[in-house]
């Protein structure tokens, strides 16, 4: 290898060194969707920015029937969550239907919680909230895409009912997760899903964005994140 090219591909490795780009990381308490190391910050620069649309006529039935299967693996979209982020999970009649497991640490409050079907304190959040999502692009889609965004495994975690709940229909500008460890994961994880669906930001949830990454300007982007298979297809109109 020739000088200046030894010395090129050495400066790489510093700087793969320095960041942590190049090892995979995993959010939730459980594998999670797969991270590609870097690129949340400079992600942010490419969402458009616009102002928040009205919520007029809004209601969850239009981003379908809660839980669907959409990747036909015969199990619905919260039992596949609950399968891949809670720990010691049970079964009722095959392996579909959880019935008990454990959040061994609550992304959002680092708790440890116990599920038990009908009786938990843990939901399924999506991160970004689907009636942000209207207000932000996704009233002018087809059916096909809301449904997609709904049950995208890149757009749901299981947490702790109670911040989950405070958290509303809030976007970054509004609500972050109380455990400041996991809000570079988590605002990560918002970014994801709005570029991938074409989502829009307000000015100040940009910025708000910007000043959690700036903090960890090495944080990893997540990409695809379905458990079992390909992401649901979808139609933009």
């Amino acid at each position: 290898m020739r000088g200046a090219a030894r010395a090129a591909v050495t400066v790489v490795l510093v700087a793969v060194a320095a960041t942590g780009c190049g090892v995979d990381q995993h959010g939730g308490s459980g594998s999670g969707p797969e991270y590609k190391a870097g690129g949340a910050l400079d992600a942010v620069n490419s969402l458009t920015v616009k102002g928040r649309a009205p919520k007029t006529g809004y209601a969850r039935e239009r981003f379908g029937s809660a839980w669907a299967d959409t990747d036909s693996n015969g199990c619905d979209t919260r039992d596949d969550i609950l399968k891949r982020d809670l720990k010691d999970v049970r079964f009722r009649g095959g392996n579909c239907t959880v019935v008990s497991g454990t959040l061994a640490s609550d992304p959002y409050t680092g708790s440890e919680i116990a599920f038990v079907r009908g009786r938990s304190q843990v939901d399924i959040d999506h991160l970004v909230a689907l009636s942000d999502a209207w207000q932000k692009g996704a009233q002018r889609w087809d059916a096909s895409k809301r449904i997609a965004l709904a049950n995208d495994p890149l757009n749901l975690l299981a947490v702790d009912a109670g911040p989950n709940r405070s958290k509303g229909e809030g976007d970054t500008a509004t609500w972050l997760p109380p455990r400041k460890a996991y809000r570079c994961t988590y605002v990560a994880g918002q970014v994801a899903v709005k570029k991938k669906y074409g989502l829009w930001v307000t000015a100040g949830e940009r910025d708000a964005m910007k000043r959690v990454l700036s903090g960890c300007p090495g944080q990893a982007l997540p990409e695809g994140g379905n458990p079992t298979s390909a992401p649901a297809r979808f139609h933009a109109r």
